[in-house]
C-alpha cells in the first residue's frame, strides 16, 4: 500500500501473496467427540457382544435349572481333564468337520478326580471373535454321537462340564453382564472441562488496512475490500527524504506561508507487544501510511519544513497533568508491556513516544504563534484527547492538544480554539479546560445518548463556572454521519461561535476515525469533507492553524484524508461545493438541539437557530406531504371508487338521479341522500 495505493498485485494475482498475519486460534467450545473407523468398528463389535451375552444369560438360566440332571455319558468320557497344556484356557480344534471347544475346568463339589473332553456344536461353525475376545453361544443341539465320545443331551439341557466351560468362557470377557458393560458414573463422565488433544484451528487473516478479521477463503477484506496480503509501501522513500530534509533551526529564515511538519521515527516503537486474538487498531502502520502518502503526493520534503523533535519536559506536562499521572507513564520504561486500561497499552518505548508527541505539538504551537511558520501538521502518536488530568485512557497517554494550547498561550496567544472532529468525544481535553474561558473547546462526535465511547459529550455539557459556554458539544445521535451533516454543523454552529470568540490560534484534534470505512467510527466523512472543514477554519485565526493527529484506523482513509488536509494547509483550494450539501433529518435535529442550548451563551447563534428551525419545519412539512400522498395512494374510501375522480364527481351525482352529497354532523363523512335538503 503506497499511502492510498496498492503494491502491484491485482485481484487476479492474489494467489501469489503470502498471508500477512499468523493465525492464532481463539478458545472455542470443545467439539463433539468424533470416532474413527476403527473406533466405530470396535463399538459395533461391543454392541454385538452385548446382544450375545444377553442371549447367553437367557439360556444359562434354563441350563442352571437342570444342573443336577445327568447327561447320559460316563464320567470318564464327559469329565476327563484336558491334556492340551493350555492352563485352563479354551482352545479350538476340529473333529470330523465339527468345531470343538476344549478346555480345563474343575468343580470341587461334584468332580474331584474325574475328567474328560466335551464337544459342543453351536449354531455357528466357529466361535465369534470381537477384538480378539472369543464369544461362544450356549444354545446346545442334540448331537448324534455314534462312533464319538461326545456329550449327548437335548437342547437347553446341561451337564456340569458344559456349565463350567461356559462359565470359564464368561470369565475371559470383562464386564460379562449388561450391567458390567454399561454401568457408569455420570459425575465421572462430566466433560465440562474436557480438552481436545488438538485445538480446533479456525484459519483467518487480518486486513492490513482496517484490522478486521476475515475467513481464510476470502481474498479481499469483507469490510474494506482490501486485497489479502497487502503491505504498506512508500515509507522507505519517506525515510530517505527525511534524512535529507532541512530541520527548522532557531535562526532559519522561512517564508511566511511555510507549513511545518512534526515527526519522529521513535514514535513507531510504541506498539502492543502482548499477543492477542486481534491486532490493536492503534498501530505504527498508521504513521507509515500517512508518511508514504505525503511522499507520494510530492508534499514532503519539498513543500514543508521539519520541526526538530524533542521530548516534553516534566515541568511542561505538570501544567496539564498531575505528577502521579506523569510518573505512572514514565514507569512503563522499565516494563516489557503494561496496560492503563484494557485498551490502552504501553511498552518500554511508550513513555518516550508520548513525550515526543507532546513536545512536537508544543513546539509547533510556539512556532505558529510566533509567526515563524503559518501552520503545521503534527504527525504524532500515541493520540491524546482522551487523556485527562490524572488518567490515561482510550489509547491516549498525554494530552497533546492541551499541551499545545498552553504552549501557545506561553508564546503570546490569549485565546485558543480547539476543534475536535474525532468521532469520539475528547473527554480529556474538555476536563482540562472545563472552567477556562480562554480556551474554547468544540467537539463533533458520535454520542447516541451516551452509549458510544466514552459516553461523555452531551449537548448540555457546556462547562463550569467561568468556563460556561466554552465547551460546545455537537453529539450525533447515530452512525453513518457524512460530509453533509458535518459541514452543516460547521456553518451554523462552529463558524459563528469561532468568529465571535476570535482566537489567536486554532488547534484541530484531527481524528480521522469518522472517515468512510473506519472500523471503529462507522461514519461517512470523505477526504474532501475534511479538506473543506480545514479550509473553513483557516479564516478563524488569520490562518494560524495547527492540525494534530488523533484517531483514525483505516489506513487508506487516514492517509488520503491527512494528505488532503495538508494540501489545504499548503494553500490548495478544496473542491467542494458547500451549498450543494443537504443535511439529514437527524443532523438537523442535533444542530437545533445544540443551538437551543448554546444561544444563551452566544447570542450570535440566534439567527442560526431561527434558520435551522425553519429548515426543520420545511423538511417536516415536505415529509408529511409525501406521507399523506402515500396514504392517499394506498387508502381505500367509502363509496364508489369514481368519487376520487375530482371534476367528474358532479357528473356522477347527476347519474344518481339528483341525489346529492352532504357531510354528516356526527362522522364528518360524505354520503348519498335519497332526498334533497329543504
Amino acid at each position: 500500500m503506497e499511502g492510498a495505493s496498492r503494491d502491484g498485485p491485482t485481484r487476479a494475482e492474489h494467489e501469489a501473496h503470502e498471508p500477512l498475519f499468523t493465525v492464532i486460534p481463539w478458545p472455542r467450545r470443545a467439539p463433539p467427540k468424533i470416532q474413527s473407523r476403527e473406533a466405530s468398528a470396535a463399538a459395533a463389535g461391543i454392541a454385538l457382544q452385548i446382544v450375545l451375552h444377553a442371549l447367553m444369560a437367557s439360556d444359562m438360566r434354563s441350563l442352571n435349572s437342570q444342573k443336577g440332571q445327568s447327561c447320559g455319558v460316563s464320567d470318564q468320557a464327559c469329565h476327563s481333564k484336558s491334556k492340551s497344556g493350555n492352563d485352563g484356557k479354551p482352545s479350538h480344534a476340529k473333529a470330523n468337520g465339527v468345531s470343538s471347544l476344549s478346555g480345563s475346568h474343575n468343580d470341587e463339589k461334584i468332580l474331584k478326580e474325574n475328567s474328560g473332553a466335551c464337544n459342543l456344536n453351536s449354531d455357528h461353525a466357529n466361535p465369534l471373535s470381537v477384538d480378539g475376545t472369543k464369544v461362544s453361544t450356549a444354545r446346545s443341539e442334540l448331537i448324534d454321537s455314534s462312533g464319538h465320545d461326545g456329550c449327548l443331551h437335548v437342547k437347553n439341557e446341561s451337564c456340569m462340564a458344559c456349565d463350567d466351560l461356559l462359565q470359564e468362557s464368561d470369565k475371559e470377557q470383562p464386564g460379562g453382564t449388561l450391567e458390567d458393560l454399561f454401568s457408569f458414573n455420570d459425575e465421572e463422565d462430566d466433560d465440562s472441562d474436557w480438552e481436545p488433544s488438538a485445538r480446533l484451528a479456525l484459519s483467518r487473516w487480518f486486513c492490513l488496512n482496517c484490522t478486521v478479521p476475515n475467513m481464510e477463503g476470502f481474498t479481499h477484506c469483507q469490510n474494506c475490500d482490501e486485497l489479502k496480503g497487502s503491505v504498506v509501501v512508500g515509507y522507505d522513500a519517506f525515510k530517505a527524504h527525511l534524512a535529507q530534509a532541512a530541520l527548522l533551526s532557531a535562526d532559519a529564515v522561512l517564508p511566511s506561508v511555510s507549513t511545518a511538519v512534526g515527526f519522529d521515527e521513535r514514535m513507531l516503537l510504541h506498539s502492543e507487544i502482548e499477543i492477542k486474538p486481534n491486532p490493536h487498531p492503534e498501530r505504527p502502520d498508521r504513521l507509515r501510511a500517512i508518511a508514504a502518502s505525503l511522499a507520494a503526493a510530492g508534499i514532503f520534503p519539498s513543500k514543508c519544513v521539519m520541526v526538530p523533535p524533542r521530548e516534553i519536559t516534566k515541568e511542561e506536562l505538570l501544567r496539564v497533568h498531575t505528577s502521579d499521572h506523569i510518573d505512572s507513564v514514565e514507569q512503563t520504561k522499565n516494563m516489557l508491556y503494561s496496560y492503563f486500561t484494557s485498551d490502552t497499552y504501553a511498552n518500554g518505548h511508550s513513555a518516550c513516544a508520548a513525550k515526543l508527541a507532546a513536545g512536537i505539538c508544543a513546539d509547533l504551537a510556539n512556532l505558529i504563534v510566533s509567526g515563524r511558520v503559518r501552520n503545521g501538521f503534527a504527525m504524532v502518536r500515541p493520540p491524546g484527547h482522551h487523556a485527562g488530568v490524572k488518567q490515561a485512557m482510550g489509547f491516549c497517554l498525554h494530552n497533546n492538544a492541551a499541551v499545545a494550547a498552553l504552549a501557545a498561550q506561553r508564546a503570546g496567544a490569549k485565546k485558543v480554539l480547539i476543534v475536535d472532529w474525532d468521532v469520539h468525544h475528547g473527554n480529556g481535553t474538555q476536563e482540562i479546560f472545563d472552567g477556562d474561558n480562554s480556551v474554547l473547546y468544540i467537539s463533533l462526535h458520535r454520542h447516541e445518548d451516551g452509549s458510544f465511547y466514552p459516553g461523555t459529550g452531551a449537548a448540555n455539557e457546556v462547562g463550569v463556572m467561568d468556563g460556561q459556554g466554552f465547551s460546545v458539544n455537537i453529539p450525533w445521535s447515530r452512525g453513518g454521519v457524512g460530509d453533509n451533516d458535518y459541514i452543516f454543523a460547521f456553518k451554523h454552529v462552529v463558524l459563528p461561535i469561532a468568529a465571535e470568540f476570535a482566537p489567536d490560534i486554532t488547534i484541530i484534534s484531527a481524528g480521522f476515525d469518522a472517515a468512510r470505512g473506519d472500523p471503529l467510527g462507522c461514519c461517512d466523512v470523505t477526504p474532501a469533507g475534511y479538506s473543506r472543514m480545514v479550509s473553513m477554519l483557516t479564516a478563524c485565526s488569520q490562518g494560524k492553524l495547527l492540525v494534530i493527529l488523533e484517531g483514525g484506523y483505516n489506513l487508506r482513509s487516514i492517509s488520503s484524508s491527512a494528505t488532503e488536509v495538508v494540501k489545504v494547509l499548503l494553500g490548495d483550494s478544496p473542491v467542494y461545493d458547500i451549498d450543494a450539501t443537504e443535511p439529514s433529518e437527524e443532523g438537523i435535529q442535533t444542530v437545533l438541539q445544540v443551538l437551543s442550548i448554546q444561544q444563551q451563551f452566544w447570542p450570535v447563534l440566534v439567527p442560526s437557530f431561527a434558520s435551522v428551525l425553519a429548515l426543520q419545519r420545511s423538511v417536516f412539512s415536505r415529509y408529511s406531504t409525501e406521507v399523506n400522498k402515500m396514504k392517499r395512494k394506498h387508502a381505500g374510501g367509502a363509496g364508489p371508487f369514481w368519487w376520487k375522480w375530482g371534476s367528474k364527481r358532479l357528473l356522477y351525482e347527476v347519474l344518481f338521479e339528483g341525489r346529492c352529497l352532504r357531510k354528516t354532523k356526527d362522522t364528518g363523512k360524505e354520503k348519498l341522500n335519497d332526498e334533497a335538503e329543504p
